[in-house]
């Protein structure tokens, strides 16, 4: 393996180029993680990484070390679209902007099929000098025609000024996707791992050169950022009814947003030729979002049991009274929850433990909250705040796995944890209830590797925590659901067998049965 910081090799022709937007190489966990073991579970093809960030300065160096098959890697940072252009007066393409505006207007047709006729002009015009340039958008005089119509016709309630500037910067980084399409290093087909930017690249780039483009999400990209935007303190709203949630009190620069992701969203599902999502629940929501059934399907998420083996026999026969939180220290862990249930967990069990194992960098404000959380609740010494360390040393150790997220899709630290034998304690959000559950009769009847909880309830959190370390017949029961579990459904191979299809039928090559 190669451990680079940035590759820049056009010699060599991909088999798969991946569209990636603010995870692999520079982020951990997660779908990096997911990533990095497709790239390592194909030796005989070529991959080609493709980075979308959002500032420079906000990634450090390469988190993993890249496989050999990766033969190429370049970053972009979609706030370097803006860069200094020198402001001239111009016309601009009238006809260009009325082409956009029949795109919109389409797009704004929930429920209806996107017009080819009216899409493929827009996007295959995008950036291009005898349709819509940068230029033309940033100074023309059909630019401001456009974004003053617009603001007159729809918004609601925020000055002009915030919305001339919102539309500039969403949609600025569509021109840098644009001239990444135009240069795409050799390659025989894209995978994008989200819709949004990433997404937008693949339909850009399958209509300039022609490639079959592959869309699998793990989380909804779109749910995600709807949370991202009810957090977010950078957009200034003019009306101050918003609680927190996504209902018709969001502010218009809000929803401007959210309806842009949703149209991202709505022209990747209607480019790529398969749709995947981790579970049922994710696939009916891509379909409820504009995706065609017909090329949806679902492919779980899988884990190399036999490396957890060694792991599984080391481990004690009753549960150590630490409880694990393997994650980001982020907002949408949720963190904060899993602090103040370990207030009331260590209140029963003296012994008790709380491990937070990811890295602090992310969101450092967020993470001084935490740290400052642990010290008002007098849990010095018991919440411990450990970094990065290897999954199988803390996996060896601890006695239960707990996730408070508010978001999740199919996370891969509660397969790692079921094949060392770990159950785990989890939020109802994403899979994590059928993996703790089951999904179907004959999963279920395995039987409960753990137990669900609400979202921010540190209360019944660490409930459910004391009832599972305080009974160890119950929870080597757990341990040991977890275990079949995992191996009878989420072993890697078989996520290794139907990707190997999906990238035949891409690549033009016949389909052959699953192998290891």
């Amino acid at each position: 393996m190669r451990n680079w910081q940035e590759v820049i090799d056009r010699r060599e022709p991909a088999d798969v180029v991946f569209l990636l937007e603010g995870t692999y190489p520079y982020v951990s966990g997660g779908v990096s993680s997911w990533v990095h073991q497709i790239i390592r579970g194909f030796p005989e093809l070529r991959f080609s990484l493709i980075f979308l960030g959002g500032s420079r300065e906000n990634y450090g160096a390469i988190k993993y070390p890249l496989p050999d098959n990766v033969c190429h890697l370049e970053c972009h940072y979609l706030t370097d679209s803006w860069r200094k252009i020198v402001a001239r007066p111009r016309i601009g393409n009238r006809q260009a902007f009325a082409v956009t505006m029949e795109m919109h207007a389409a797009l704004r047709r929930r429920g209806q099929p996107l017009p080819e006729a009216v899409l493929d002009p827009a996007l295959r015009g995008l950036g291009q000098p005898d349709a819509l340039t940068r230029e033309d958008f940033l100074f023309s005089e059909a630019a401001w025609e456009q974004i003053t119509e617009h603001y007159e016709r729809f918004c609601t309630d925020p000055s002009f000024v915030d919305y001339f500037w919102t539309v500039r910067t969403m949609h600025g980084p569509l021109f840098l996707l644009a001239e990444i399409a135009d240069r795409l290093p050799p390659a025989r087909m894209l995978h994008a791992v989200s819709t949004g930017y990433a997404g937008m690249l693949g339909v850009l780039a399958r209509r300039r050169k022609g490639l079959p483009l592959l869309l699998s999400e793990h989380g909804i990209y779109t749910k995600e950022r709807k949370i991202d935007l009810a957090q977010a303190d950078w957009i200034s709203d003019a009306r101050e009814t918003f609680g927190g949630t996504l209902d018709d009190d969001v502010s218009y620069i809000r929803r401007l947003w959210i309806r842009f992701f949703e149209g991202l969203g709505r022209m990747a599902y209607d480019s790529a030729e398969t749709i995947v999502a981790l579970y049922e629940g994710n696939r009916q929501r891509q379909i409820a979002d504009g995706a065609d059934p017909a090329r949806c399907r679902i492919i779980p998420n899988g884990i190399d049991v036999q490396r957890f083996l060694p792991v599984r026999e080391t481990r004690p026969a009753t549960p150590p009274p630490i409880l694990g939180l393997i994650g980001r220290v982020v907002p949408i862990k949720d963190i904060k929850t899993f602090i103040r249930a370990m207030r009331g967990v260590c209140n029963a069990i003296p012994s008790a433990e709380g491990w937070i194992i990811g890295p602090e960098d992310e969101d450092p404000e967020y993470a001084r909250e935490c740290r400052n959380l642990v010290t008002s609740l007098g849990l010095e010494g018991k919440v411990k705040f450990l970094g990065f360390r290897k999954v199988e040393e803390i996996l060896a150790q601890i006695g239960l796995l707990v996730l408070t997220s508010i978001s999740e899709a199919l996370p891969l630290v509660i397969l790692e944890g079921f094949a060392a034998g770990v159950p785990a304690l989890a939020t109802e959000v994403g899979a994590c209830a059928e993996l703790i559950e089951g999904n179907g009769d004959e999963d279920r009847a395995i039987g409960t590797a753990g137990a669900v909880v609400p979202i921010a309830n540190p209360d019944e959190t660490a409930a459910a925590a004391i009832a599972l370390l305080d009974d160890p017949q119950r929870w080597q029961a757990a341990s040991r659901a977890a275990i079949t579990r995992v191996e009878r459904y989420y072993d890697q191979r078989r996520m290794f067998d139907e990707y190997r299809q999906l990238y035949r039928q891409c690549l033009g090559q016949p389909a052959t049965e699953g192998t290891d």
